[in-house]
C-alpha cells in the first residue's frame, strides 16, 4: 500500500477525526492575556544553561546521584512537582536551528530574529528587550554569566544590534543603559589596549558612576554601595568549573556563576519595584562545541548550583518567579551502553582537568609517551599508544596560529577517543534543534503551559509583573 492510500484509509481518517488547530498551534503569548494569574511576581531571576541538550541534564543528574548521592535540584524539583514542566520551541525566524543571539532575542524581545541578530528583524525592525522594559518600570535588572558579559544571550536581554559579533559596540550601549548589575567576562570589550577604537570604557563607566571590579576579592566592600556595578574577571569566557577547582589563584580571583548570582540578588533584592536577573551558564553550550565532556558536566552542575541558590531565594522570598531553561540544545552527547559503562562514567567523579585544559598543552614538540602523561594526569585514564598518534599526526602540519586557535585543535577527534574510557558520545558540534526543557516556579508559573514557542517566555514575564502584554 502505498503512503497516501495507508494515511487516507487510516482509522483516523475514516472515524472522521481532524486535528484542530489549536493542537497544533504553539502559543507565542498572546493568549496570555486570557489566563489568570493568581499572584504578580516582584522579581524574576531567569536561568539560561546555553546549549543544553536533553543528555547533559541527564548526565548531570547521574553525577550528582553517584558523586552526592542525590538528584540534581533541577531533576530534584521535577521529582517533587515544585517545578511546573514544559517543553520549548526553540527556532529562530530565519531557520528552525537556532543560534544564541536570536534564541535569547526571542525572550528578549518577544519576537523571533534571524540567526546572528539581537532584537532586529530582516527588515530592521527593533524590538525593545525585556531588562529596558523592567529597568523603565523602576526595577532593577542586571544579567551574570560564565561567559562574556556582551556575549549574545546576555545582550539578548539588553540590547538592539543587527549582529552579535559586535560586541565593542554593546559594552558601549552598556554604559548608556546603566543596568544595575553586569558580571562575566569580557575584558577584551572594556580594556583600551584590547579594543580596537582604543577607548578605555573602564574609565567610562567609573566617570559614569559604576563600581568597576575585575578580581572577586573587591566586592564584598561593594555590596552596600548603591552605584550600579560592573564586573569583568577574563579576557573572554571564565575558566570551566572543573578547570578552576584545582587552581587557588582562579578560585581566589574569579567568582563562580552560584557566587555571581548570590552577589546580584544581594545587590538588588532590598529594592522596593523588585528586580529581573539574567543567570546564564555560558560554558555549558563552549563545551558542547568542543565536545568536551568533563567541562560540560562540571559546568551544568555550577549552572544547577546556581539554581539551587535562587530557588532558595525564591522559597524564602515568597515574591520571585523562577524560569530555569535552554536556548537550544547542542552537540546533542550522552551515555551510552557498554560492559563498563558505569565504570567509565564514573571516571568523571575523579578528572581534575577539563579537554581544553590537555588540548592547551598540546605541542609539536610532544612525543606519545608525554602526551599520554598529560592526559593521565588531568582525566585519569591511559590511552592507547595509537590513539595518542592519531593526536600528534592532527597537529603535525598545524601553523602557530591555528595551534591558538580552538576551532582548529583535535577537540572533536579527542571526543572519539575519549569514549572509549568514558562510554559519552556526541552526535555533532553545533547547535540542534530539538525542543528542551523549561521550568518554572513562584509566582506566574502558572502561566506556564505544557508547549510554547520561545516567545512565549517574554509575554509570561511581563504579565507575571502584572504589566500588560505588548
Amino acid at each position: 500500500m502505498e503512503r497516501r492510500d495507508f494515511f487516507r484509509n487510516s482509522s483516523l481518517a475514516t472515524a472522521g477525526f481532524a486535528l484542530s488547530p489549536l493542537l497544533l498551534a504553539a502559543d507565542d503569548g498572546s493568549s496570555l492575556v486570557e489566563r489568570e494569574l493568581k499572584d504578580e511576581a516582584k522579581n524574576i531571576i531567569f536561568l539560561v544553561s546555553d546549549g543544553m541538550s536533553s543528555g547533559t541534564l541527564n548526565m548531570a543528574d547521574l553525577f550528582s546521584q553517584r558523586t552526592y548521592g542525590k538528584h540534581s535540584t533541577w531533576i530534584e524539583n521535577y521529582k517533587n512537582g515544585r517545578f511546573r514542566r514544559s517543553m520549548m520551541d526553540t527556532a529562530s525566524a530565519s531557520s528552525i536551528v537556532t543560534d544564541s543571539a536570536a534564541g535569547g532575542s526571542a525572550w528578549g524581545g518577544g519576537k523571533r530574529v534571524p540567526n546572528g541578530s539581537l532584537n532586529v528583524g530582516a527588515n530592521g525592525e527593533e524590538y525593545t528587550p525585556i531588562l529596558q522594559k523592567f529597568k523603565n518600570q523602576g526595577k532593577k535588572v542586571g544579567c551574570v554569566t560564565t561567559v562574556p558579559i556582551t556575549h549574545a544571550t546576555p545582550a539578548s536581554f539588553c540590547v538592539n544590534n543587527k549582529s552579535r559579533r559586535h560586541q565593542d559596540e554593546i559594552a558601549v550601549d552598556y554604559k548608556t543603559l546603566k543596568f544595575d548589575v553586569m558580571m562575566g567576562g569580557g575584558h577584551e570589550h572594556f580594556d583600551a589596549s584590547l579594543r580596537e577604537d582604543g577607548r578605555d570604557l573602564y574609565a567610562d563607566f567609573t566617570a559614569e558612576g559604576f563600581d568597576v571590579v575585575q578580581n572577586k576579592q573587591d566586592i564584598p566592600p561593594l555590596l552596600d554601595s548603591e552605584k550600579p556595578l560592573l564586573g569583568v574577571f577574563q579576557k573572554s569566557a571564565l575558566p570551566y568549573t572543573l578547570d578552576q577547582m584545582g587552581n587557588g589563584k582562579l578560585i581566589e580571583k574569579i567568582p563562580s556563576l552560584p557566587e555571581m548570582l548570590a552577589v546580584a540578588i544581594d545587590k538588588m533584592k532590598d529594592h522596593k519595584e523588585g528586580f529581573v536577573l539574567q543567570v546564564e551558564g555560558g560554558k555549558v553550550d563552549w563545551a558542547a562545541h568542543s565536545n568536551d565532556s568533563p567541562g560540560l558536566i562540571y559546568d551544568q552542575i555550577a549552572f544547577d548550583q546556581a539554581v539551587k541558590r535562587a530557588l532558595d531565594f525564591a522559597i524564602k522570598d515568597k515574591n520571585t518567579l523562577v524560569i530555569v531553561t535552554t536556548d537550544h540544545g547542542n552537540g546533542n552527547p550522552g551515555l551510552f551502553y557498554g560492559t563498563d559503562a558505569d565504570k567509565n562514567f564514573d571516571r568523571f567523579r575523579t578528572m581534575k582537568q577539563s579537554n581544553k585544559w590537555v588540548m592547551d598543552g598540546l605541542t609539536k614538540s610532544m612525543n606519545k609517551s608525554t602526551l599520554k602523561e598529560r592526559i593521565e594526569t588531568a582525566q585519569g585514564y591511559v590511552v592507547s599508544d595509537e590513539d595518542a598518534q592519531r593526536i600528534l599526526q592532527f597537529i603535525e602540519n598545524m601553523s602557530e596560529e591555528e595551534m591558538e586557535n580552538d576551532y582548529k585543535k583535535p577537540f572533536e577527534l579527542y571526543a572519539q577517543i575519549q569514549k572509549k574510557h568514558t562510554n559519552v558520545g556526541w552526535g555533532g558540534m553545533k547547535h540542534s534543534a530539538d525542543f528542551v526543557e523549561l521550568a518554572a516556579f513562584g509566582p506566574g508559573s502558572e502561566l506556564l503551559p505544557p508547549f510554547v514557542k520561545n516567545t512565549f517566555l517574554h509575554n509570561m514575564m511581563l504579565k507575571s509583573c502584572g504589566k500588560a502584554v505588548k
